[in-house]
């Protein structure tokens, strides 16, 4: 129900929901058994009492990729995530890893997508910068990141689905700038005309008060999360990227406005027009800001 906005994403009878369950093999291959092109998106940033990293991202992986070989679906794209790597401290990026070996020797055909820090509508990386509960913060926010805009990473998929030279390779798909959080979130506070308040905490302090929020309600912020801001992009030098694909790329900075500008306060508009000398001294910032 929560995403049956979708179903008019489509003209009629394009876009048809089915029930499934992980857990559930025959509901995954009535899934997937007349398709010719499947997509795994499936995928969580925290676990709950239920579902581990290892659930979600492992077996589930197994079994969709079991129903595909099974069926000889004609393609398989992985969709993983950027850092994914089976001996990484951080639980999710290490399941994101595995899944991806996984993949591969089921149906060795499976292409892998690594999506950079995604950002969008609706997304969990602009909005919680953007929101009232961002105010406790770990490594001094000095994680270094190439965010991608979800629509780039769309027109990716589309174009690797259709072509089916991109059988069995590995994509990479990432931004055309690296920055660290704190930048992201400089820019953020910029456009929606706010300062917000950070407080650094030390790492196992930080992992003890996830923990606990944990414990008694998600989503908040779990402890791998935690790992994970001390963990900077790494890019695969083997993998494919946009430029492949016939693809550029646009930055975070030139689209994040269309996403946050609701959280700007109704008072700004309010405000009455800029004088001369604002308008100088504005121009003098982005003047700057280009030039760094």
């Amino acid at each position: 129900m929560a995403k049956r906005h979708l179903k008019v994403a489509g003209d009629l009878g394009r876009v048809i929901f089915m029930e499934w369950d992980m857990r559930n093999t025959p509901s995954i291959e009535e899934s997937v058994r007349h398709s010719d092109i499947v997509f795994n998106l499936v995928g969580r940033t925290y676990t709950t009492k239920n579902f581990t990293y290892e659930d979600v991202h492992v077996e589930a992986t197994q079994r969709i990729a079991e129903a595909v070989a099974k069926y000889d679906v004609d393609r398989f794209i992985q969709v993983s995530s950027f850092n994914a790597d089976k001996n990484s401290v951080s639980k999710y990026y290490a399941t994101k890893g595995q899944a991806e070996e996984d993949a591969r020797v089921i149906f060795p055909e499976t292409t892998i997508v690594r999506p950079g820090p995604m950002y969008g509508f609706e997304d969990k990386f602009l909005h919680r910068l953007a929101g009232a509960t961002n105010v406790f913060t770990a490594n001094n926010m000095q994680q270094k990141m190439l965010p991608v805009h979800v629509i780039d990473v769309g027109r990716a998929l589309e174009a690797i689905a259709y072509d089916d030279a991109t059988a069995g390779q590995t994509f990479e798909l990432y931004g055309p700038k690296e920055h660290t959080l704190k930048e992201i979130a400089h820019m953020v506070d910029k456009v929606v005309h706010k300062t917000h308040r950070h407080i650094n905490l030390p790492k196992k302090l930080f992992q003890i008060i996830a923990s606990v929020l944990d414990y008694l309600w998600w989503p908040t912020i779990s402890p791998d999360e935690i790992e994970r801001q001390y963990l900077d992009h790494k890019i695969d030098a083997t993998a494919r990227t946009f430029r492949d694909l016939g693809i550029e790329p646009t930055d975070i900075e030139a689209d994040m406005f269309q996403y946050i500008r609701h959280y700007r306060s109704a008072a700004y508009f309010d405000l009455p027009p800029m004088t001369e000398k604002e308008k100088r001294l504005e121009r003098q910032y982005l003047h700057v800001q280009q030039d760094l």
